[in-house]
């Protein structure tokens, strides 16, 4: 588990324990509070400063329509 809260792949831990499959591994692996909180806040909207981002696109239309290729 200290490997695996670590951030080191399953698969990486797989082959250092010598299972031969890895849903050996994965019954031993489950994510904890700490693991689950540092996953929310790598996908989370909010900068450095802890400001929401807001994306360069909103409210310019013809951005949107660029990036679509509609423009």
């Amino acid at each position: 588990m200290h490997l695996y809260q670590m951030g080191i792949p399953l698969s990486y831990i797989k082959d250092f324990l010598g299972h031969s499959n890895i849903n050996a591994t994965s019954i031993y692996a489950s994510a904890d509070i700490t693991m689950m909180k540092n996953a929310l806040e790598k996908v989370s909207k909010k900068d450095a400063t802890g400001k929401i981002e807001i994306p360069v696109w909103q409210g310019d239309e013809d951005m949107i329509l660029s990036l679509c290729g509609l423009k």
